[in-house]
């Protein structure tokens, strides 16, 4: 007799059980389908709802149903057409309420969606939309730290009354500016400039307070260089990275996309895939954009006019000289807030037309309110400014440079005492959204370049996914009739438990939310052969205990028992490679990974318990079995 424990077969029948039940979703497929999520982003209400089903109907549009889900509403259309026509009429009549996005809603049963099963996302390259990759100018966080600090020596040193002639940037050690240099004046004590500076390089200096303070000499005069350490240049470049992928993460989801993924990839590079999308202008303009606020008072004292002729402001003004419907103006250097303090802002309608309804933190609501309170009948401006990369020829090479543009699109007067919540008024409708979204979803922290766009089409994505699974499908049935053939009655139980790995390793992708790509389908079909092989050394082990003349139930027995340490040692290695590949690989390499280490997991389970199980089952029983059909 042959015996496997009963909490085994127990094991395997729920396993596979709840393998069919998350795989089931992925049967039905998928219609094309508009998600609408609310602007002020509170949930879609049944009645809005009923409201966007009647105007679809009123305009004559087909779509097959509707539903919430997680507080967005789902439209799904019988076809690309209809969807497309549901999205611009949906866009022209909600602009001000909704952001919608093309998406795909699965065919499956209310009752599985109600359990929270859904199918498996599809990456980009079976489902369309656009790819984007960024390259993060890690250099201007370098150059915003080096400004911070300049700022904070010049307050530092004049605070504690040490006379110096000049700060300036330098290169030291570096191709790129890393540090800075102060000059004294004759005379001056740099004992005591060094530790009144040590407060503020804190986390530069190692062992001693102004480690990173080098003694120099300029021009006869004595001076400090202070240089950032490799680490502190690194901690500031990934942290602006980071803050990138935040903003980016948040911009999407402002815009409503189904599904992104936003990623850093390498050093100094994000990669944005975005399912679905079709405007990519509209979506390039508003990721890219390094834009902020800063809310500053108009110098009423000094006159613009002679600012521009003398080509400067005076001492404690900055001229600008872009402003929207009006001539130049000067306003205070001292800010009163700026973007960064922004909690919340919404488009808005006002008096004065569109308007973008603004929320302060708690520190920029008290010194808005200390502001307008002492300056009731004075003029205060919002200055949006917008930070890109232009490239231009320098001695025949192609250079880029960061460009700040500065405009003042809002000058007001200040008629009464607020502090954390007004609006911004003086925009076009358009520029209200566009400028909500943005604050809302932060500022970048430094400029990014798109260097790769790429759009996959839906129909280039359904050619994808039908090449993919005919593809899967050849490969196993190819693997099914040799196995049958070749091992016969073992082989068709070896057939059922590729399948059984197949869907076992579906249910995990749906499970886990792994987006499946074309890797992710070639991982699939080398996870059967990885089972299959393991199902061959069973076998093969089988039939030589049987050559050696072993009775059949424990040639049984010995051939999984003999043959488990080949079986493991040659997943292991497999697993650990993909491990690797999960961990340094990006975009189609860490899909191929995901599904290779999922893969290994689900082969040994079946083919060692669950063809284990199943074997055991069939000839366990038998009191007079002399021979295998194997």
């Amino acid at each position: 007799m042959l015996e496997y424990a009963r909490w085994k077969y127990w094991l395997v029948s729920i396993v596979l059980v709840l393998a069919l039940l998350f795989a089931l979703p992925n049967l039905f497929g998928e219609d094309p389908a508009l998600q609408l999520a609310r602007k002020d982003r509170t949930n879609v209400t049944p009645e809005a709802q009923t409201s966007v089903e009647a105007f679809l109907k009123e305009r004559g549009v087909e779509f097959t149903r509707s539903y919430l889900d997680t507080g967005r509403l789902m439209v799904r259309f019988p076809s690309v057409s209809e969807q497309l026509e549901g999205r611009d009429v949906v866009n022209e009549h909600y602009r001000d309420e909704y952001a919608t996005a093309l998406s795909f809603a699965p065919r499956a049963p209310e009752w599985l969606r109600k359990l929270g099963l859904r199918p498996m996302p599809l990456g980009l390259d079976l489902r369309g939309g656009l790819y984007l990759l960024y390259q993060v100018d890690v250099n201007a966080a370098v150059a915003q730290i080096l400004e911070s600090y300049e700022q904070d020596v010049r307050r530092t040193l004049t605070t504690n009354k040490i006379e110096f002639s000049g700060i300036s940037l330098i290169a030291r050690d570096s191709e790129r500016q890393n540090g800075l240099r102060v000059v004294f004046k004759p005379g001056a004590d740099l004992d005591a400039a060094r530790k009144a500076l040590a407060p503020v390089f804190q986390s530069l200096t190692a062992a001693t307070a102004g480690a990173n303070m080098t003694a120099a000499t300029v021009g006869g005069n004595p001076a400090l260089d202070i240089v950032l350490t490799p680490a502190h240049i690194r901690e500031r470049q990934d942290n602006a990275i980071q803050k990138n992928l935040t903003t980016l993460r948040n911009r999407v989801n402002e815009l409503g996309v189904s599904e992104p993924i936003v990623q850093r990839q390498g050093l100094d590079r994000i990669n944005v895939q975005l399912p679905g999308v079709q405007n990519s202008a509209e979506v390039k303009d508003i990721l890219g954009k390094v834009a902020t606020l800063e809310f500053r008072l108009e110098d009423m004292t000094n006159s613009a006019a002679e600012a521009v002729q003398r080509g400067r402001a005076p001492l404690g003004s900055k001229l600008y000289t872009k402003v929207r419907g009006g001539p130049p103006v000067l306003l205070k250097r001292e800010l009163i807030a700026t973007g960064d303090q922004l909690t919340d802002a919404t488009s808005a309608a006002s008096q004065d037309g569109p308007a973008v309804s603004v929320k302060l933190n708690a520190p920029a609501g008290e010194q808005m309110l200390r502001t307008t309170r002492a300056n009731v009948n004075k003029r205060m401006a919002v200055v949006f400014i917008e930070k890109s990369n232009e490239k231009i020829i320098v001695d025949g090479k192609e250079i880029t440079r960061p460009v700040t543009e500065e405009e003042v699109i809002s000058l007001a007067t200040i008629r009464g005492i607020f502090s954390n919540n007004f609006q911004i008024t003086g925009l076009s409708s358009g520029e209200a959204r566009e400028l909500a979204l943005l604050l809302r979803a932060g500022s970048l922290a430094v400029p990014i370049e798109a260097i790769e766009e790429r759009a996959v089409g839906p129909s280039l994505g359904r050619e994808n996914i039908q090449q993919g699974v005919k593809a899967l499908i050849l490969g196993m049935l190819g693997v099914f009739i040799f196995m049958a053939v070749y091992y016969k009655v073992f082989g068709l139980v070896a057939d059922i438990v590729l399948l059984a790995n197949v869907v076992l390793l579906t249910a995990l992708l749906s499970l886990l939310g792994a987006a499946l790509s074309l890797p992710g389908i070639a991982g699939i079909i080398l996870t059967v052969g990885m089972a299959v092989d393991a199902n061959v050394l069973i076998y093969e082990r089988i039939r030589e205990e049987l050559r050696r003349g072993v009775s059949p139930q424990v040639a049984i027995r010995l051939g999984f028992d003999k043959a488990f340490s080949a079986i493991a040692d040659s997943n292991v290695t497999t697993f650990i490679a993909g491990v690797v590949l999960w961990l340094f690989g990006t975009g189609a390499i860490r899909g191929f990974a995901v599904v290779l280490t999922l893969g290994i997991a689900t082969s040994m389970f079946t083919s060692l318990m669950g063809s284990r199980a199943l074997i055991t089952l069939m000839f366990g029983g038998r009191r007079h079995l002399t021979r295998l059909p194997i």
